[in-house]
């Protein structure tokens, strides 16, 4: 039972954090996008600029934080790269990577261009 909460506590964090994403004026372009090389949680634009959101959920934001590993990381910059050769603009969108943290009494902490290669 603990991975089927472990999981509807992920989905919960997630729609939290796409309210959060659209109270501040985002416009929400996809939510669990899916290509050939892997998942992003959420995909945003405001301003012309695509954000790319990893969503973490945890006892703490430190705890939240420390979920990102390496290979998550090359995942999300992989799909990234799938999900904008499939727009008009191409590689040349302007774009950034975040990281929401969500912490076990449902607080959210938006850490903007988190993610840098």
């Amino acid at each position: 039972m603990t991975g089927q909460v472990s999981y509807l506590a992920g989905l919960a964090a997630e729609d939290q954090v796409t309210e959060d994403y659209l109270l501040r004026g985002h416009e929400i372009l996809s939510r669990r996008w899916r290509g050939p090389l892997g998942e992003i949680d959420l995909v945003a634009q405001k301003d012309g600029e695509v954000v790319f959101v990893e969503v973490k959920k945890a006892r703490s934001f430190a705890a939240a934080a420390e979920r990102l590993t390496a290979r998550q990381i090359k995942r999300i910059y992989s799909s990234a790269e799938d999900y904008l050769g499939r727009l008009a603009t191409g590689l040349n969108t302007a774009c950034r990577f975040d990281v929401a943290l969500v912490n076990n009494i449902g607080q959210i902490d938006i850490c903007e261009n988190a993610i840098q290669g």
